[in-house]
């Protein structure tokens, strides 16, 4: 598990599974330590080709949730 900061108030809570056939990142998005119920997955069989760890569920759960100022701000925030 682990837990990106976007703000005083938004925090990404993000954990890998083991599947049937590869594995997946899951993110959970929390406001003030609590959970909104927005979340988002990535599924894979082999590897991922990400900078670190659990980047693309970061990018997919910031653009399903937020508008486009406040995706290019938390974007910049976590690389």
């Amino acid at each position: 598990m682990q837990i990106f900061k976007l703000s005083e108030r938004f925090s990404i809570v993000c954990r890998s599974e083991g599947t049937r056939y590869g594995f997946r990142h899951l993110a959970e998005l929390m406001s003030n330590g609590y959970s909104t119920g927005k979340t988002a997955k990535c599924c894979y069989y082999n590897r991922t080709w990400e900078r670190y760890p659990f980047q693309t569920v970061l990018y997919l759960l910031i653009e399903k949730v937020f508008n486009e100022e406040e995706i290019k701000k938390y974007k910049e925030i976590i690389g």
